[in-house]
């Protein structure tokens, strides 16, 4: 998932025969779930069509102060435009529009919406390569990011006036790769690794049976997403589900057993700064996995059981270091049981769900849960989707985690 994602983004284009380039920055910022408006100055239109941005972004394109509508004229609000917007992208910035951005010259609708603006603003310049180079721009420059702006640096080739060198902008895939990482860094688990586990285990009996449980993975799935959301390099360990999760900075290892499991976290585990079991991990396993299918004819009387690989407690055994964060669902003596699972397996903070919730735990779209940090206190929390649970266990976290 893109940083952009659900972001309400305002384009804004000056004249210049890069505007060309500006239709394919829409589509780019559609296609990561952006909400895209543009703006324009007159003299773009005589390079890229409104109707082609407008169609699009979805959205009517704004050009002038003002629209006629049934023969009245009505104002087209660049206030509400620059408060609707959660970040701000010039692109082209033309050497005129640079100056008049500098001297707040609110000529035109764009510059008027720029002054309105208190989101973050991306300024991608283009111009000819001693435009680009002259004193008064490269003085411009300056000032626009000693405003606080993002200059995009300009890219160098062949430009329309035939010369070459720098001056040229940005191809749309460079503008919003720039942006997408520039936004990244003030995220605030930007530069973290946090492995999270998800899911049952499966432990076979036959090939055909296993012992299992009914955790669907959906709580550690959203939990991997929130993760992402917030900047995170997250490695996602999942036991046997059907979920399926599609997110650059997720990178997803489907394992069946806890003896699987328990190898790829613990390979992991050292280079991780947070860590959350999220899994269903079963306590135990047959002693004996067949390797044929046990026939129905033949039938057998007992499983002989023994213990699998508990996973958290040797995580909490070899922290160094990590925020390590457990789970607990218990039926009896919720909060009892789940301090007592907190101090035994050397954990930072455990997130309790009980059975006896009604419409929380396994399988379903909902929990209800309790955070408790180290010290053994509890924040409760009211029944939610999985999904906004999740941000209320990273909410937490970034509380306790130093």
């Amino acid at each position: 998932m893109s940083v952009l994602s659900g972001k309400k983004v305002l384009l804004g284009i000056s004249g210049g025969i890069a505007a060309y380039k500006s239709p394919l920055i829409v589509r780019l910022l559609k296609s990561l779930d952006a909400e895209v408006r543009v703006v324009m100055t007159p003299s773009a239109k005589d390079f890229v069509t409104p109707l082609t941005l407008s169609t699009l972004s979805n959205n009517p394109v704004l050009s002038t102060f003002t629209a006629n509508e049934l023969d009245n004229p009505v104002w087209n609000d660049h206030v509400e435009l620059g408060k609707w917007a959660d970040l701000f992208i010039i692109a082209p910035a033309t050497a005129n529009t640079l100056s008049a951005l500098v001297n707040a010259k609110c000529n035109n609708l764009l510059i008027a919406t720029y002054l309105s603006c208190t989101s973050p603003v991306y300024i991608a310049p283009a111009m000819d390569l001693d435009m680009y180079a002259h004193n008064a721009n490269q003085e411009n420059l300056k000032i626009l990011k000693s405003f606080g702006h993002q200059v995009l640096p300009v890219g160098e080739g062949f430009l329309a006036s035939g010369l070459h060198g720098k001056g040229r902008m940005l191809s749309p895939e460079e503008i919003v790769d720039f942006i997408e990482k520039d936004l990244e860094k003030s995220l605030p688990l930007y530069g973290k690794k946090i492995l999270i586990t998800a899911g049952p285990t499966y432990e076979a009996i036959d090939p055909v049976r296993f012992i299992g449980n009914h955790s669907s993975g959906k709580m550690g799935f959203e939990l991997a997403k929130e993760a992402s959301k917030l900047g995170a390099e997250v490695l996602l360990v999942s036991g046997p589900t059907a979920l399926e999760l599609k997110d650059n900075r997720i990178d997803v290892r489907r394992v069946t057993s806890a003896s699987e499991m328990f190898e790829v976290v613990m390979e992991n585990y050292p280079d991780t700064q947070i860590a959350i079991a999220a899994a269903a991990v079963a306590d135990f396993r047959p002693d004996n996995s067949h390797a044929q299918k046990i026939k129905k004819e033949t039938g057998f009387n007992t499983i002989n059981l023994v213990p699998t690989k508990d996973i958290l407690a040797t995580m909490g055994k070899e922290k160094k270091g990590q925020f390590l964060v457990g789970f607990a669902l218990e039926t009896e003596d919720e909060l009892k049981n789940a301090i007592k699972k907190l101090k035994a397996k050397n954990l930072n903070a455990i997130v309790l769900n009980s059975l006896n919730d009604k419409g929380a735990g396994f399988s379903g779209d909902q929990n209800k849960i309790s955070f408790i940090n180290q010290e053994g206190n509890p924040t409760d929390f009211e029944l939610k989707s999985k999904d906004l649970v999740a941000q209320d266990i990273f909410t937490q976290i970034l509380k306790h985690y130093a």
